[in-house]
């Protein structure tokens, strides 16, 4: 699955803070979702030159982490096939925030593709951005491919950009730790 690298650099950051910002289960592991403003801001600056870094405010952390809670709920409602559920979601938070395109150049740096209102504070132009690369997926033939890791104690989310489409994990590790306990359960079961 392709989309264009700026695309891709939006989708794999909203993939990543989503993660980052939702508690629950990480690798086996339960995950508190308490990611400080440093962790945040250099989450999002991970996304390639064209995301400047920042560290949010408490408030800005805030109204972050309720965008990606509700931004979970879009993968979730994939998960489960309920794609109106996905859409109605993905197109609320880009009401919510004013989700537009507007092109941007900064200082000597190219023009490229912002997804919200140019006076958009932080928090809601990073969660414009986040909703609106979700919807690119949602209004694509690649939809299925936003998913929840389907190990055991494992809660965090993906998209599937695999050629075939089959991944069913969130990292190498969940997919390992997988492997090993059926691996572990076929030996005790030929033992016993």
């Amino acid at each position: 699955m392709n989309f264009d690298s700026h695309m891709e650099g939006v989708l794999a950051v909203t993939v990543a803070a989503v993660n980052l910002l939702q508690p629950g289960h990480r690798h086996g592991r339960p995950y508190p979702g308490e990611a400080t403003a440093e962790e945040v801001g250099a989450c999002l600056a991970a996304g390639g030159s064209q995301f400047p870094r920042h560290t949010p405010q408490t408030t800005e952390l805030e109204t972050l982490r309720t965008h990606a809670a509700r931004l979970y709920t879009v993968f979730s409602a994939v998960e489960a096939a309920d794609m109106d559920e996905a859409c109605a979601t993905v197109n609320q938070v880009m009401a919510d925030t004013g989700a537009r395109p507007t092109l941007v150049r900064y200082d000597d740096r190219p023009w490229h593709l912002h997804f919200h209102a140019p006076d958009a504070g932080w928090a809601t132009a990073w969660a414009a951005g986040m909703a609106t690369s979700l919807s690119f997926v949602l209004g694509s033939p690649s939809a299925q491919r936003l998913g929840i890791c389907s190990a055991t104690q494992c809660d965090r989310v993906f998209v599937d950009t695999s050629r075939n489409g089959t991944r069913r994990f969130c990292s190498t590790t969940c997919q390992n730790r997988t492997k090993t306990a059926a691996f572990r359960a076929r030996r005790a079961g030929q033992s016993g």
